[in-house]
Parts: structure tokens; sequence; C-alpha cells
């Protein structure tokens, strides 16, 4: 297995996932929850993000093509779905479902979090799946350099999932003013990335 190809796929995963600059994210989505629900949040995402950018390594390219889905569709309707999580982070608004019970409802949120944003399309979103379904390309033919490359792929997750559990102490040190004035700034960060990726799709969409 080649050597620069592994530094390569893990260079370029860590890059495009930027582990360290999740963190203020994680700690701004998930302000608020308990500590044992964090863990969960951030357990969570992690496997599922993972689970869909091996996936995408094994069938990505094949899939897409199959069912006829281009990655620039996916870039418009990840922007728009990501713009409204960060409307709700600047005003302040917690949308939930009603619930039966409180633990409900918080096991609810919980899922949900971790599915989206932080999972799809924050960790394992347009620019991640399409480096991955790349590197793959790469290794067509070669199970063991495919191999290596999912292997890179659950590093670098473990990677984010490290600095997610390690994201508490960021918002003790911020206290209470601060927590509040990081999710509203970041919800802007967010709405700005979400633009972005609308336009990034629709440039390609014109592109092509």
């Amino acid at each position: 297995m080649p050597l620069d190809f592994l530094i390569s796929a893990f260079v370029t995963m860590v890059i495009v996932l930027d582990p360290v600059g999740l963190a203020p994210t994680f700690v701004a989505l998930t302000h608020g929850l308990p500590k044992s629900s964090r863990r969960q949040v951030a357990v969570r995402a992690s496997l599922i993000a993972a689970g869909i950018l091996a996936g995408s390594a094994l069938i990505g390219d094949m899939l897409l093509s199959t069912v006829g889905i281009g990655l620039p569709a996916f870039r418009i309707a990840g922007g728009r779905l990501l713009f409204s999580i960060a409307s709700e982070m600047v005003f302040g608004v917690r949308i939930q479902r009603q619930s039966a019970t409180a633990e409900q409802a918080l096991e609810e949120r919980v899922r949900n979090m971790a599915a989206f944003p932080l999972a799809i399309p924050l960790m394992a979103g347009p620019g991640a799946i399409t480096a991955t379904v790349l590197l793959a390309g790469r290794a067509t033919g070669q199970p063991v350099m495919l191999a290596g490359l999912i292997g890179v792929v659950v590093l670098v997750v473990a990677l984010c999932l490290f600095v997610f559990l390690a994201a508490t102490r960021i918002e003790k040190l911020l206290g209470i003013t601060g927590n509040l004035v990081l999710s509203r700034l970041l919800g802007v960060l967010l709405a700005a990335l979400a633009v972005q990726f609308v336009v990034d799709g629709v440039r390609a969409l014109l592109a092509g």
C-alpha cells in the first residue's frame, strides 16, 4: 500500500472535516444539554458520519449515478437545510416536536441533532463526500488501498469525536454570556456557509 496515498488521504480528510473548527459549533449546538446527552450526540454524529463516508468510498459514485443525484443538488439541499438551523441559532429559537415526556423530547432532540446538522452536512458534507469519492477513485481495483482509505476515514472521524468530547471544557471557559455570543456568531457563520453551499451548487449546475 503506497504510503504517500495514505498521507494524502489523511491530510485531505483532516482539512475537509476540520475537527478543531467543528468544536465551537458543537458547543453552540449542544448548549444546555446534559453531559451524558452531549456525549450521545458526539458518538451518534461520529458513527453516522463514519458510515456515510465509508459508504461513499465503497459505493458513493455508483449510487449517485444510479439514482441520478448529483453533488451540486446535494450542496443546494444541504445548504437550505443548514440555513434553517443557522436561523434558529441566531434568534435563539429551539424548535422541538411535541412529545409525551421530557425524556422522550430530549432523546428525540439528541438523535435529530446528531444526524443533522452535525453528521450531515457539517461532518459528512458535500466536500467530504466529494473528497472521499475522488480518493476512492484513485484506489479503484486495489482493495488494500481502499481498505486503507476507510481506515483513514475512521481515524479522522475518531479525531472529531475526541474534539467533541473535549469541547465541554470550552463551554465552561466561555461562561453563559460567552456561550450566547458564540451561538449567535456561529449562527451567522453557518448561515454564510449555507449560502455558500447553495451558490457552489448553482455554479456547478450552470457549469454542467
